[in-house]
């Protein structure tokens, strides 16, 4: 098949998932490509197209995509429509609000013009996250409803996700899969502290929903114990958490260090805390479950999924105190917390893989295109070779 992939934002676990699955996708021989925002990046993103370039035989683009939703949408879903229309897709896939909403925009306008182009769409969370009620979360649940019609398929990473959507957009219209985020094999290997990690490490995008706010009081709160902190990542929040460390008299015990590799970042830190408030289905904690990583994290979105069968216990979102209990916990009693983080790594081993989640979302595009042939061939090679 010929699949495009559109996302905005080229950074955190949306951008790792869409790697993922255009490796394998290429793997199997089919023609795959990239189209993302050309202004939101990490200090990482460069190296991780430069690594998957040789693969992708339809090519990496880059186009200007707003975040805030405005004027600017219209010429990006020209953009996109005009890119896919030279490449002679069977398969346009959006990722996120933005990237979903120009897929299927673009999708329908090819296909009023006599190309047939099968639409899919991953939340990643993106509006479903959003707090009810608002008059933006209101606005983009009415553009959700109205694109659900241009929509072949929706894939939900978590069973959250799915009934998130369900409630809030649609509980009818397009044909809906769960496919959740899966592992390579080398993200299986455990990761020793470096010999001056701190104590609590937070890996992601530095963001009002991630919680980091509340990690930096639960650490004020603790000053007497010395507990220190490592912040990875950046994020349009960045500024603000920087002051409000300084603010609360935390310069000495907490540093931050931009957007770092994740096995790198992870040796960082001897207790991963993810202060979430809302989440579709993280691949930080994936990704620090399969590196043998202690866990601290909220009950919130897909992460009861990923730790479920596991005596990882979840703590509530927003709740200092909870941080602060679980913290406090975990530093007397690192023998524990080190039993529940192999549990968790077999568990997640058994469960979370790249080849599972690429073989259900081929096979979901396969039974919506009206060219399922096409994908018999690549998937029975795997098959074989698995077997």
């Amino acid at each position: 098949m010929r699949i495009l992939h559109c996302l905005r934002a080229p950074v955190g676990g949306l951008f790792r998932h869409v790697l993922d699955v255009v490796e394998e996708q290429a793997n199997r021989g089919h023609d795959v490509g990239i189209l993302a925002d050309s202004n939101a990046e990490d200090t990482l993103t460069a190296t991780k197209f430069a690594a998957i370039s040789s693969k992708l035989s339809l090519g990496i683009a880059r186009i200007p995509m707003p975040r805030q939703p405005g004027i600017g949408d219209i010429t990006a879903v020209r953009a996109v429509w005009s890119h896919a229309r030279k490449l002679d897709l069977d398969v346009l896939h959006g990722h996120g609000a933005k990237g979903g909403a120009y897929a299927r925009l673009a999708a329908r306008s090819l296909s009023i013009r006599g190309r047939t182009v099968k639409s899919f769409y991953t939340p990643h969370g993106g509006s479903l996250n959003l707090k009810p009620g608002s008059i933006e979360q209101r606005v983009l649940m009415m553009i959700e409803r109205a694109l659900e019609s241009m929509t072949t398929g929706l894939i939900f990473e978590s069973a959250h996700a799915a009934r998130v959507y369900r409630e809030r957009i649609s509980a009818k219209g397009a044909p809906q899969r769960v496919i959740s985020n899966g592992l390579k094999p080398a993200d299986f290997a455990s990761v020793e502290p470096h010999p001056d990690a701190s104590d609590v490490l937070f890996v992601g995008e530095l963001r009002d929903l991630k919680g980091i706010d509340v990690l930096l009081l639960a650490l004020a709160e603790m000053k007497d114990r010395g507990v220190t902190a490592t912040i990875v990542g950046s994020g349009p929040d960045e500024t603000r958490f920087k002051a409000m460390s300084s603010a609360l008299g935390l310069d000495e015990r907490v540093r931050f260090t931009g957007a770092l590799p994740i096995r790198e970042a992870f040796a960082l830190g001897r207790i991963m805390v993810v202060p979430s408030r809302a989440e579709s289905f993280p691949y930080v904690v994936l990704e620090a479950a399969a590196a043998s990583l202690p866990l601290i994290a909220t009950n919130v979105g897909g992460i009861p999924e990923i730790v479920a069968e596991t005596d990882t216990p979840l703590i509530e979102a927003g709740s200092v105190s909870a941080i602060v209990a679980s913290l406090t916990f975990g530093l007397d009693n690192p023998e524990t917390l080190r039993a529940r983080a192999e549990t968790l790594r077999q568990k997640v081993g058994q469960k979370f893989t790249v080849t599972a989640m690429t073989d259900a979302i081929l096979s979901f595009y396969g039974v919506l295109s009206e060219r399922p042939g096409l994908l018999t061939q690549p998937t029975a090679k795997l098959q074989s070779h698995r077997g």
